[in-house]
């Protein structure tokens, strides 16, 4: 679960592209503080603090409690900027969290077991469809990762959310359908293999043929 890391932060006066830019040059990356009842906070970070936590693969679920001049604001991440030729951050967004706050998140997806799986050892492929599962649940106790177990999986299964054990309060923000994790597919049909925006925009047109359907029906009624 989710435990508060302490972040040094600083507040700066200057804002707009030169007083970013200024704060980039003293070897930090600006960021702001919003949420809450209060006004919106300009800060700054350290770059090699920031970047050591990005590294950590979880940095936007994590809960982090920043230190200005003393005084502890609890926050979670909710906005990255990075440099589009050199990969390192350039802003970085922190919204404020109330006590008992609820909050959604992404989690990452971890598997295990492969060697137990009769279709990877026979050459399958594990294709995974997301990587990370969208839920919302108390701040508090943001999982680290969902684990799942590949064992006895053989060629042409599927793992869908409601084979992935969830903690108490976490809750899938997709709701409308058992959506697919991950495949176990044969090499000859790996480029195929379904991917999340495959998945997602199926529902989207599996919801908008019902609609149409409903949309006949009621024209048919109002023939008749």
């Amino acid at each position: 679960m989710a435990e508060a890391i302490e972040l040094k932060v600083w507040s700066r006066a200057r804002t707009g592209k030169g007083g970013a830019r200024e704060i980039r040059r003293e070897g930090r990356v600006p960021g702001i503080i919003y949420g809450g009842k209060e006004e919106p906070q300009n800060v700054a970070l350290e770059v090699k603090e920031l970047s050591k936590q990005i590294q950590t693969g979880h940095f936007q679920s994590t809960i982090f409690m920043l230190d200005m001049d003393g005084t502890k604001i609890r926050v979670i991440p909710r906005g990255l900027q990075l440099d589009p030729i050199r990969d390192f951050p350039i802003h970085v967004d922190f919204m404020r969290l109330a006590k008992d706050a609820t909050v959604t998140v992404d989690v990452p997806v971890h598997f295990r077991n492969e060697a137990a799986s009769p279709g990877l050892k026979r050459g399958g492929v594990l294709n995974i469809v997301r990587h990370d599962i969208p839920v919302r649940c108390p701040a508090d106790a943001i999982p680290d990762f969902f684990e799942i177990d590949l064992t006895g999986l053989e060629i042409g299964d599927s793992i869908h959310i409601s084979a992935v054990a969830l903690p108490e309060n976490v809750i899938p923000t997709i709701t409308d359908r058992d959506f697919t994790v991950a495949t176990i597919v044969g090499r000859a049909a790996e480029e195929e293999a379904p991917t999340e925006a495959d998945e997602d925009a199926e529902a989207e047109e599996g919801a908008e043929a019902e609609g149409a359907e409903g949309e006949a029906e009621d024209k048919d009624k109002d023939e008749k």
